[in-house]
């Protein structure tokens, strides 16, 4: 996202990867897994996206945000003419300003890639509880559906939780 916040890399603070906190991934990642369907992560120099975390055992699983509300704004409102819902993008208030939740865009990594936390005034950036469940809820049910032969992820998150568990089983 295109905040003014601070970052603060992870070998400067120790903190615990958890669900609700916002992070950013070392390009490494991207070239390891190299699924063109991933978003970039950078653009025009700075770290972008934030995203939003959800750790499960060893994988954790990325949610990109996005500052283009107004992009996936008119994705939204398409889907819900079309389907009278949509389970794939959310738009909330993150830190007083709307945010774009891609869900559509979620991918499973690990701890390794992390590159840094995202803070607000040297502070660990934590979605807000509420909100939190909500994602999670809204994730889970599209695994749910992917598990039932719907796919609605971008990205082939079978392959690349695949290479994070067998990156993994060679570390163990």
């Amino acid at each position: 996202m295109c905040y003014n916040f601070k970052y603060l890399i992870r070998e400067d603070i120790n903190v615990e990867i958890k669900t609700g906190y916002l992070y950013h991934i070392k390009d490494e990642f991207f070239d390891k897994v190299n699924d063109d369907n991933l978003m970039a992560n950078h653009e025009k120099g700075k770290k972008r996206p934030t995203y939003f975390t959800i750790k499960d055992k060893d994988i954790l699983w990325f949610i990109p945000l996005s500052s283009k509300v107004e992009k996936y704004e008119k994705i939204v409102n398409n889907k819900i003419k079309r389907y009278g819902f949509c389970n794939t993008i959310l738009i909330e208030k993150i830190f007083d300003r709307k945010t774009a939740i891609l869900l559509q865009n979620a991918f499973p990594t690990l701890e390794k890639y992390i590159d840094h936390i995202h803070t607000i005034d040297n502070i660990p950036a934590k979605v807000p509880e509420t909100l939190s469940k909500i994602i999670l809820k809204e994730f889970k049910k599209l695994m749910k559906l992917k598990e039932k032969g719907i796919n609605l992820f971008f990205t082939d998150i079978d392959k690349i939780k695949e290479q994070m568990e067998i990156e993994l089983s060679k570390n163990s």
